[in-house]
C-alpha cells in the first residue's frame, strides 16, 4: 500500500508520527475516449481563446474571473506562497462526543498508521484514549494542495482520518422534507416494520457486487474477443405514485417472502439434480455388481431361499400373534361394557324400589 502522506498527529505538546493510506479504491474499468470509427485516440490540445496558439504545460496558470469581467491570473509560485499550517501535520483543534458527527460531514477515509516503531507508545495513548471516552478528534489536514477539515477516529486497532465538509459547504436542507400535518397510522408503521424485518434476514455486506460494473466488464471482454455480448438485463421501472400505501407494504412483504422461498426451491432443485446424478452412477455400478453376483455359487442362493423362508414365517407369525391380540382387546372391550350395562340396570331397579 502506497503512503499518501508522511506528518504527525499534534495535540498539546505531544507529538505522534505518522503515515496516511487511502482507505478506498475505486474498482471501474478506466475508459478513454477513442474514435468510433478506427479506435484512435482523442487527443486535446490547450489552445489559447486569445492568440490561438498552443500553450506548452509550463505556461499554464490558474484564473479567476469575476462578475465584472475582470481575471486574476495566480501562478504556481502565487499558489506555493499560499500558507499551509497543516501541510504536514494533523492539527488537533477539540475533542468531541462521537454522536455530534453526522455522515453528511464526512468526505473521504484514510487509514493512519504509526511512521515508526519510535510513534507506537504514543500512538496507542492516543487510540486509548479515544476509546476510553468515546470521543473523536476534529482537526486540519492538507493533502496535496488543498488544506481540509478532518476527523480522527478510532476503527478496532487502527486511527482513522476523515477528511470533511466546511460547515458552510454543506447546504441547508430546509423546506425539503414533508409538512408535520403529514402523520401516519400505528398500523402502517407495523407493517413498515415487518417489512423492514424481511429484508434484513440474513443480509451480508460481503454478498453485495458492482452489478453495472460486471456487465461492462463482460461487455469490454466480448468487445476484445470479438463475440457478441451477452443480453441485456432488464430493470424495474420505479413506481411514479403509491396509491394505497397498506397495499403496497403488504405486497412488498408478499414479494420478499416468495423470493426467499424461490431461493430456497432453487436450491433444493440443484440438490435433486445431485442425487439424480448420483442414482444414475449407482445404477450403472450395480449393473456391474448384478454380473458379478451371478458367479456366486448354489450354497450361497440356498442360504438366501432359506433366509428368506424365515422371514416370511417371522411375519405370518407376527401377523397372528396381531390378530389375536385383537381379538382379545375386542372381547375385553364387550365384556366391560357388558357388565357397565348390568350395573345401570341394578341401580334403576333400585331406585324404584325406594
Amino acid at each position: 500500500m502506497r503512503t499518501m502522506w508522511k506528518g504527525a498527529i499534534g495535540f498539546g505538546l505531544v507529538s505522534v508520527p505518522v503515515k496516511l493510506y487511502a482507505a478506498t479504491e475505486d474498482h471501474g474499468v478506466r475508459l478513454h475516449e477513442v474514435h468510433d470509427k478506427d479506435g484512435g485516440r482523442i487527443r486535446r490540445r490547450s489552445v489559447c481563446s486569445v492568440c490561438g496558439k498552443e500553450v506548452g504545460y509550463e505556461h499554464i496558470a490558474k484564473g479567476y474571473e469575476d462578475d465584472e469581467g475582470r481575471t486574476a491570473i495566480l501562478t504556481r509560485d502565487d499558489l506555493a506562497d499560499l500558507p499551509l499550517p497543516s501541510k504536514n501535520l494533523i492539527d488537533v483543534l477539540a475533542f468531541v462526543d462521537a454522536d455530534r458527527i453526522t455522515p453528511l460531514q464526512l468526505a473521504r477515509s484514510y487509514y493512519l498508521a504509526p511512521e515508526s516503531g519510535g510513534a507506537n507508545k504514543p500512538y496507542v495513548l492516543l487510540r486509548e484514549t479515544l476509546k476510553k471516552t468515546d470521543r473523536v478528534a476534529i482537526s486540519k489536514i492538507t493533502i496535496r494542495t488543498r488544506e481540509s477539515l478532518a476527523l480522527l477516529r478510532v476503527e478496532d486497532d487502527l486511527m482513522m482520518v476523515h477528511t470533511m465538509y466546511w460547515p458552510d459547504e454543506i447546504r441547508d436542507a430546509g423546506g425539503l422534507a414533508p409538512p408535520d400535518s403529514v402523520t401516519v397510522r400505528p398500523q402502517e408503521l407495523k407493517m413498515a416494520t415487518s417489512l423492514m424485518d424481511t429484508l434484513s434476514e440474513d443480509f451480508d455486506f460481503e454478498d453485495l457486487e458492482d452489478e453495472y460494473q460486471r456487465a461492462l466488464d463482460e461487455l469490454v471482454t466480448a468487445r476484445l474477443d470479438k463475440k457478441t455480448p451477452t443480453t441485456k438485463t432488464e430493470t424495474t421501472a420505479a413506481p411514479d405514485n403509491v396509491i394505497d400505501l397498506m397495499s403496497a407494504l403488504q405486497a412488498s412483504i408478499d414479494r420478499a417472502d416468495k423470493g426467499e422461498q424461490d431461493e430456497q426451491e432453487e436450491q433444493g432443485g440443484k440438490g435433486g439434480r445431485a442425487a439424480r446424478k448420483t442414482a444414475r452412477s449407482g445404477g450403472s455400478g450395480s449393473a456391474r455388481k448384478s454380473a458379478a453376483k451371478k458367479s456366486t455359487t448354489k450354497d450361497g442362493a440356498k442360504s438366501t431361499g432359506t433366509s428368506k423362508s424365515t422371514s416370511k414365517s417371522t411375519a405370518k407369525s407376527a401377523s397372528k400373534t396381531t390378530a389375536k391380540s385383537t381379538e382379545a382387546k375386542k372381547s375385553t372391550a364387550k365384556k366391560g361394557s357388558a357388565k357397565a350395562t348390568k350395573k345401570t340396570a341394578a341401580k334403576k331397579s333400585t331406585r324404584r324400589a325406594s
